[in-house]
C-alpha cells in the first residue's frame, strides 16, 4: 500500500469515528456515510467490504499501533513473557486514551464487553497470537508435563484483556491509575499462576478488586 492508498484508507476511518461520535450512531449505509464525507463509494469499497469492517479495522489499528510503539524499544525483544505482557498492555492503553471517546462509545455500559466481539473479532485473534507467543516462549526452559497449553492459557489472555477493558472504562481515577494498578496485580496474578507459584498474589488481587467494587463504589 502506497502512501497515497494508507493515506486514504485512514482518512475513512477517522471520518467512520467522527460521523460515530458526532451522531451517537454507526453509519447505517455506505451511501449515507460516503454522501456525508464526500467520499467516492468505489473508494471506499477498494478498502472496506462494509461497514463492519472498519469496526473491526479500528481495533486492529490499536492494535497494530501499540506494537509499532513497542517494536522500536530495543529492549522489547530480549524482556521476559512477563514484561512483554506488562508493556503491551500500558502501552495498548495509552493508545485507547487517545481514542477514548470512541472506545466508551463502543464498549457503552448498556453492553458487555464480550457481547462485542464482532468488533473485536480480529482484536482477539491478534492478541491471542501475541499471547501464544509469550507462552511458547515460557514454555521453553520447561520439562513436557509443566509446560502450559498455549491455546487455553492464551484464551485466558484475552479473557485477561476484556477484564481490563471493562476496569479501564469504569475507571474515573486520576491518570488512571486504579487501572495501572489492576493491570499490574493481574499479570503479576497470571504469571504466579503460569509458573505454579504460591496464591498469595491471588489473594492480594482479589482484595484489590473487592476494595475497587464495593469499598470504593
Amino acid at each position: 500500500m502506497n502512501k497515497k492508498e494508507n493515506k486514504d484508507r485512514l482518512f475513512i476511518i477517522s471520518s467512520f469515528m467522527d460521523y460515530t461520535l458526532l451522531t451517537e450512531n454507526y453509519p447505517k449505509s455506505v451511501y449515507n456515510f460516503c454522501k456525508k464525507n464526500d467520499i467516492q463509494e468505489k473508494a471506499f469499497y477498494k478498502d472496506f467490504g462494509s461497514l463492519d469492517a472498519i469496526k473491526k479495522m479500528i481495533w486492529q489499528s490499536f492494535y497494530e499501533n501499540a506494537m509499532s510503539l513497542l517494536e522500536k524499544d530495543k529492549n522489547f525483544d530480549v524482556s521476559s513473557p512477563k514484561e512483554k505482557l506488562l508493556s503491551f498492555y500500558f502501552t495498548f492503553f495509552e493508545v485507547l486514551l487517545l481514542n477514548r471517546s470512541y472506545v466508551l462509545f463502543v464498549l457503552s455500559e448498556e453492553e458487555k464487553i464480550l457481547s462485542k466481539m464482532s468488533n473485536l473479532k480480529t482484536l482477539r485473534i491478534l492478541f491471542k497470537g501475541f499471547a501464544t507467543e509469550l507462552i511458547e516462549e515460557g514454555n521453553i526452559n520447561k520439562s513436557s508435563y509443566l509446560q502450559h497449553s498455549p491455546k487455553i492459557f492464551s484464551e485466558a489472555a484475552w479473557l485477561q484483556l476484556c477484564f481490563l477493558l471493562k476496569f479501564w472504562v469504569e475507571d474515573t481515577s486520576e491518570s488512571f491509575e486504579k487501572t495501572d494498578q489492576a493491570i499490574e496485580k493481574s499479570v503479576q496474578t497470571a504469571f504466579d499462576v503460569f509458573e505454579n507459584t504460591p496464591l498469595s498474589t491471588l489473594i492480594d488481587f482479589g482484595k484489590f478488586l473487592w476494595k475497587e467494587k464495593f469499598v470504593s463504589s
